[in-house]
């Protein structure tokens, strides 16, 4: 057993609590990099460690949550990211002595990665590489990666870990009031996917007090195989006499360690607004205690992408894999593939989804492209308007590999087979990126003609997989199918293999059933006996056209005949539910068939941006000119976008995509010799507080009251009130937008609108930000508050309408 094992052999473990805002409290810094502390502050910080390891913590966490080069960039520290690391293991280290373990807390790089930012995939490992290898050269005992919203940062996280050490790895994320992170992965998703990479332990810290995030881990708890970790802040911060005060006080911590214990958390610990008496309190109630383990749910062989989780096998229905997301025989998906665009792939994928696919099947091969370009924006176009995981499939290494990256959730790879060569290329990407594998039951001989060989193959792949350092349960077997036309007895065969499969090796399996028919008239009846068959003798998924009322008909009865259909419950909705939709695109619009305008109006709806422009061009060319594009059609469709958003069927991936598509289209329409001039509603300044560098938030609600007709000055992240006041008045802003995250700089906020009073500006102030509320805008005086990008650009019509009256 390794470190972090003995210690959960011996029951109930104890991280520490906040760092940061104990260092806020005692330095009385409000603008700092407080991981430089662990240079100019070391005394500091070594006594906020020795202060929880007196508290009762077991496992104390480094000073280094932001210190990756792009976050100490912030402060021009990139070139110390080695110093300031090595120096926080160290006083770490020297404070636990042989007390306690010391964790190396890891944290995001403050970027979006693309395509909703510009921070690659690659570059995001690249940062965590740097991080990871500086505090597990300097000693640390564990990695723990926290506060991580998006999951391919997590991954990027987790797999850079992986490759520069072999410390067990802790992994949490941070979620909002709804269950999902603000990028709108929902909670069993990211343990999923977290658990899938390899790390010791799963969880969530911050974010939420102890209530909300307890309900967070019971979720995770349902597919978790990993003992769990939560770490929540002690309540939601709130400025009270220029103090920050967190509301949930020890005591209100050590009435929920009990309840952490009981509901299967094995690793307690406090973020944001903890301090060592909250440490202490929980330690009191659970020290020395045993853990009380559940069993997961879900069973079978797991896979998910951001939103939803799909079993596959044991108890589980079949699943159905839609398979036209194949450019082979499909002339108008390749040809749009050859032009760099995928409404085609994005609109397919929606309607096999509304027919009922639980899981896509992605492939790109075709001749004189760029597959690895390819099946990124392929997967990225099928993730922005479906909710389901995705399968990859190619047996190119590169192209895969890319895919693995592009993807949100944890993947099927379609496939592996039993030869040496495909065994050595495919099973290494798998365990690098967690994904499930689809295993063909051929090798260098061909496939084999009866089940019984074919089950022979199934076996050796499962045993590299194993050797591998693979669960069984990520592979699922294929046993093939084949004509019958050619030879009639190898239906019977593949169906022998599925029972011998599943009955032996205890894995599931999945079949391509279109193929049984080739050659043969009424192709369709084959199809679906063979279906049948199929899934009378066990069959677990089944890749198919969903588009096919009988094919889908069949897997809803069958499910029900094999017993997995309680109270017949699916097959009565299916039979009584809203009318089967026809076999073409349900809800998006062919834009062959449309006209240009609804082309355009959905292509900003559904955040294509790689049409826009093409839609644009097309017209100009019919005639119409800038202003009209913009007004009738790009304007009414971000609205739209917006309202989907505040009713929450939009999340902000959804948010951002949009808005980087109307701003490429009106890009465009502004290249015109013919002047584009849309309609300019006011003049609006906006920054983020001084001693504040986190603008995501900030960029996009720029990027929502630009593609709404406001002209907006950027004046960037940190921003001191002499420069806002001075450029407010040179450039005769009608609306200042200042944001904060931390509530340290929110006071900044009361000072702004204060000093407009003094100086006579004529500007509106209107405030927002994640620690900010409309009292506290209220009490300082401000003009208006916004939640959200969405409510930004509203405030912000109704503050140009009050000062179009007072001017009156």
């Amino acid at each position: 057993m390794n470190k972090l094992e003995n210690l959960l052999h011996k029951g109930i473990v104890l991280l520490d609590g906040a760092m940061g805002t104990m260092l806020q409290q005692a330095s009385r810094a409000s603008i700092s990099c407080l991981e430089e502390y662990n240079l100019s502050k070391p005394k500091l910080v070594q006594e906020v460690h020795k202060a929880y390891l007196a508290a009762g913590s077991e496992i104390l966490l480094t000073n280094t949550l932001g210190a990756n080069r792009l976050k100490l960039a912030e402060y021009s520290l990139q070139d110390r990211v080695t110093e300031i690391n090595r120096e926080g293991v160290k006083l770490a280290k020297e404070a636990a002595g042989d007390k306690a373990l010391v964790a190396a807390s890891i944290g995001p790089t403050g970027k979006f990665l693309a395509p909703l930012g510009h921070l690659t995939f690659d570059a995001a490992v690249r940062a965590f590489s740097e991080h990871v290898g500086c505090v597990s050269q300097s000693g640390a005992d564990l990695i723990l990666i926290e506060t991580i919203s998006d999951l391919r940062e997590m991954k990027a996280a987790i797999i850079a870990a992986r490759e520069v050490c072999d410390l067990p790895i802790l992994a949490t994320m941070t979620f909002q009031e709804n269950g999902k992170t603000i990028m709108d992965a929902e909670a069993l998703c990211c343990c999923l996917v977290m658990q899938s990479l390899g790390v010791a332990a799963v969880g969530a810290n911050c974010s939420l007090g102890p209530e909300g995030l307890l309900d967070i881990l019971v979720k995770m708890r349902d597919v978790s195989q990993k003992p769990l970790l939560i770490q929540p802040n002690a309540g939601l911060p709130q400025l009270k006499d220029g103090r920050t005060i967190f509301p949930a006080t020890p005591e209100i911590f050590a009435s929920y360690a009990e309840k952490f214990r009981l509901e299967g958390i094995s690793l307690l610990g406090g973020c944001c607004g903890t301090t060592p008496e909250h440490i202490k309190a929980m330690a009191r109630v659970i020290k020395g205690k045993k853990i009380v383990r559940f069993l997961p749910k879900y069973t079978g062989s797991l896979v998910c992408s951001r939103n939803e989780v799909v079993g596959i096998g044991g108890k589980n229905p079949p699943v159905v894999i839609g398979e036209r997301l194949n450019p082979t025989g499909r002339r108008d998906l390749a040809a749009q593939m050859r032009e760099g665009r995928f409404d085609l792939f994005r609109r397919e994928a929606l309607a096999q989804v509304e027919h009922g696919a639980r899981v896509l099947d992605v492939n790109v091969g075709i001749p004189g492209i760029d597959e690895v370009r390819a099946i990124d924006q392929a997967v990225t176009a099928v993730q922005s308007v479906t909710r389901v995981p995705v399968m990859l499939d190619t047996n190119n290494p590169l192209v895969l590999e890319a895919g693995l990256k592009a993807a949100e959730g944890r993947v099927i790879i379609n496939s592996v087979n039993g030869e040496k060569g495909s065994l050595e290329r495919i099973l290494p990407l798998a365990k690098k990126y967690g994904a499930l594998l689809i295993g063909l039951t051929l090798d260098e001989k061909g496939i084999p003609t009866s089940g019984k060989g074919r089950f022979k193959i199934a076996e050796g792949i499962l045993k590299a997989v194993v050797e591998a350092g693979l669960p069984t349960y990520s592979l699922i077997i294929d046993p093939l199918t084949l004509a019958v036309s050619a030879e009639p007895n190898q239906a019977l065969e593949s169906l022998e293999a599925v029972s011998l499969i599943k009955k032996k090796l205890g894995l599931a399996t999945v079949l391509g059933v279109s193929n049984v028919s080739f050659g043969l008239p009424r192709r369709e009846l084959i199809n679906y006996s063979f279906l049948a068959m199929a899934l009378g003798n066990g069959l677990d998924a089944a890749i198919l056209n969903p588009f096919s009322q009988i094919t889908m008909d069949i897997c809803t009865s069958v499910t029900l005949l094999r017993g997995q259909d309680p109270g017949a419950q699916r097959y009565i909705e299916r039979c009584q539910g809203e009318k089967i939709p026809p076999a073409v695109f349900p809800r998006a619009v062919e834009r062959e068939m449309a006209d240009v305008g609804e082309q355009l109006y959905k292509a900003v709806l559904e955040g294509d941006e790689t049409s826009i422009v093409l839609l644009v061009e097309k017209a100009l060319e019919q005639g119409m000119n800038p202003v009209e594009i913009n007004k009738l059609y790009m304007i009414p469709a971000i609205t739209r976008v917006g309202e989907l958003f505040q009713d929450g069927e939009y999340f902000l991936p959804q948010l951002i995509r949009a808005g980087h598509t109307m701003e490429i289209g009106i890009s465009r329409l502004k290249k015109e010799e013919r002047p584009f001039q849309g309609e300019r509603k006011g003049k609006i300044l906006f920054a983020t507080a001084h001693g504040d560098i986190h603008d995501i938030g900030k960029n996009i609600v720029i990027t929502q009251l630009e593609n709404f007709g406001f002209e907006v000055i950027d004046l960037g992240k940190s921003v001191p009130l002499e420069k806002i006041t001075r450029e407010a008045k040179e450039r005769q802003v009608d609306i200042i937008g200042l944001s904060a995250l931390m509530t340290n700089t929110m006071q900044e906020m009361e000072k702004l609108v204060k000093k407009c009073r003094e100086e006579g500006l004529g500007s509106l102030v209107m405030v927002g930000g994640a620690v900010v509320t409309k009292e506290y805008a209220d009490r300082i005086g401000a003009d208006g508050y916004a939640e959200d990008a969405v409510k930004a650009v509203a405030l912000a019509d109704q503050l140009m309408v009050r000062r179009a009256r007072s001017r009156a």
